[in-house]
């Protein structure tokens, strides 16, 4: 994100990747994507669109009280944790932040204002030039308040599966909650 003028794209299914490479190809300048190795379900239809500058609210409703922000697998996880806050009468909207560069601002803070400025950030990122920095900074730039719990890598990954390396990461659909629930 840091380099100026560049793209960056993070999709979290198949169907996401393929939009954005033929988004990409299309594209002037540094484009950068990040993909997760793994299968994932696929979220998304083929005549889905994509844009730079977007995002997906996958869930939402006028009832939500937090707001989880994902993208690649950390968006699967996100979805995992609003059926766990589900199940206790927690309504959670989920937004796929696939694009990081340009940033959706708009929906960060149409999200914010509608979840009581309680949003929750994972990524499997360190802190320091994710997901995380990008909404916090695109919040403070639209002038906007929120209270963020932000979920990231803060230590050397070891070896493991996916599933062992989320949970020792603090990133797993478990953390979400919990940090869902301590902004509640």
């Amino acid at each position: 994100r840091a380099v100026h003028g560049s793209t960056v794209r993070y999709p979290s299914d198949a169907a996401s990747a393929a939009y954005l490479v033929r988004e990409m190809a299309g594209r002037d300048g540094i484009v950068y994507m990040r993909t997760t190795r793994g299968a994932y379900p696929v979220l998304y239809g083929p005549d889905d669109e994509f844009p730079a500058g977007g995002s997906k609210a996958v869930r939402s409703s006028p009832e939500d009280q937090v707001t989880l922000i994902g993208a690649g697998v950390t968006l699967h996880h996100c979805l995992a944790a609003a059926d766990e806050l589900a199940g206790d009468g927690i309504r959670a909207r989920v937004l796929d932040l696939y694009s990081l560069k340009p940033i959706d601002t708009q929906a960060l803070v149409d999200a914010a204002t509608a979840t009581g400025g309680r949003l929750v950030v994972a990524e499997d990122h360190y802190p320091e030039g994710g997901i995380g920095s990008a909404v916090l900074e695109a919040l403070s730039d639209a002038g906007h308040p929120a209270r963020i719990a932000h979920l990231a890598v803060r230590g050397l990954p070891g070896s493991g599966t996916p599933a062992e390396l989320m949970e020792a990461a603090g990133i797993s659909a478990g953390h979400i909650v919990q940090a869902a629930r301590d902004l509640l």
